[in-house]
């Protein structure tokens, strides 16, 4: 068990209560994703310093149990409160039912005599929640956004009047606005995020504490000695570069081809190897992906570049460990997980500047930070890290030492640990 820097805190109540949140998460059904997995993470993290968490979620399926604990981990427990009828409701639908669930929350907590020092919300529904059982309770109240109303409407095209109606906008934004001006403490996944609240919601947070995702460092790191890999089927070239993300304009796989091109003329024999794609693609992704078939086709080098499709993330390891370098192409990009999970593995890296990660990395030191729209000096990046074996060295062995020390879940879950004890200490709430 690792040192706890402050013995107050004994028991967490965090709430995710959208899709479908079990202690196995079946991702990819409707509202069950990154979130749910970065909830049961940090959850798990936090325990390691002595902490009890239990999660609070809707319960719509009545086979499933009331209380079920995470496997291997049973200081972690997923609670299902029941709200409304017993079916599933899509998040953008979910505030119908969000006071019986408070109210229910309430009674349930109070009839088990259970006890907890904070109550934190994951998501707008989820914070809504937070606030009146907090109140209720009499204890502090934490929220993560994960996501903004008013920059996803931003974002998305098509008739306002409609894409209100599917979104719900309106209720959203007020109600993020209500919870950002009510929350003791608020933390945030990514420095643009919180530049957003700033710009869109005209509020600027005073207790607001940076907590991105954490690298899960027991999957992504290198191998012990005399250790195999388990997956012999995957065939790799001998020397290749690697790149892996969604398929999409911003995430700059025509600015690397650019450079990559060049490089060929020196490394003949090296390969880039892009991961990345779903079973249904978007107008977007068919269209990038075209894009980059024609390059490789007209520039006569299909045998250096391999495309591999979509990787389960529990496979990537072997995919990092295997490459001379990994490289986060984007033209935008708010955090850069990938690049995180690259240099756990101890491989050296090289990110855009326009991704979020860089501004917590020193370039030269962890990772090379380059201009992807400068294709020279991208090219000349590339090429001098191929070169310089020492460098690679270097910069794998001090990328990694910054992924264990500042970006582990157990480093996120001291963050948090002690974000929560400097507000607590704050506050009157107790």
């Amino acid at each position: 068990m690792m040192k706890l820097k402050n013995k107050k805190i004994k028991n967490i109540c965090m709430l995710s209560t959208h899709g479908y949140f079990d202690p196995v998460p079946e991702l990819g059904k409707t509202d069950t994703g990154g979130q749910v997995l970065y909830v049961l993470q940090l959850a798990q993290a936090i325990t390691r310093f002595g902490i009890k968490v239990d999660i609070y979620t809707r319960w719509f399926d009545s086979a499933k149990p009331q209380i079920e604990t995470i496997p291997n981990c049973s200081k972690v427990r997923v609670i299902r409160i029941p709200a409304g009828k017993w079916e599933f409701i899509p998040k953008e639908s979910i505030y119908g039912v969000l006071d019986e669930l408070a109210e229910n929350m309430i009674k349930f907590i109070k009839e088990q005599k259970l006890e907890y020092d904070l109550f934190h919300g994951h998501y707008v529904d989820a914070g809504i929640v937070t606030l009146k059982v907090a109140k209720a309770l009499s204890k502090p109240s934490f929220f993560t956004a994960h996501s903004l109303g008013a920059w996803k409407k931003q974002r998305v095209s098509g008739d306002p009047k409609e894409m209100d109606k599917i979104f719900n906008f309106t209720h959203r934004i007020a109600q993020e606005l209500r919870i950002f001006q009510s929350i003791n403490g608020q933390t945030i996944t990514s420095k643009e995020e919180e530049e957003k609240m700033k710009e869109l919601y005209h509020f600027q947070p005073a207790n607001l504490e940076f907590t991105p995702p954490g690298v899960d460092v027991n999957m992504f790191r290198t191998l012990k000695k005399n250790e195999k890999e388990e997956n012999t089927e995957i065939i790799l070239p001998n020397k290749y570069i690697f790149v892996v993300s969604r398929i999409s304009k911003a995430k700059g796989h025509d600015l690397l081809l650019l450079a990559f091109k060049q490089i060929l003329r020196e490394f003949p024999d090296i390969h880039l190897v892009i991961a990345g794609g779903t079973p249904n693609p978007d107008q977007e992704e068919i269209e990038v992906l075209s894009n980059i078939k024609s390059f490789v086709k007209q520039n006569q080098i299909e045998k250096n570049v391999l495309l591999i499709g979509g990787i389960a993330h529990d496979n990537l390891p072997p995919y990092f460990r295997k490459a001379e370098l990994f490289i986060l192409p984007a033209r935008y990009e708010p955090f850069g997980m990938t690049a995180l999970e690259a240099m756990a593995c101890k491989i050296p890296v090289i990110i855009s500047k326009f991704a979020g990660i860089q501004e917590n990395l020193l370039n030269g030191q962890d990772c090379l930070i380059v201009n992807p729209c400068e294709t020279q000096n991208y090219a000349k990046s590339i090429s001098t890290l191929i070169n310089n074996k020492k460098m690679r060295q270097n910069l794998a062995k001090n990328g990694y030492l910054t992924v264990r020390d500042k970006f582990s879940w157990e480093a996120i879950a001291q963050r948090f640990i002690d974000f929560y004890t400097k507000i607590i200490n704050r506050t009157n709430i107790h």
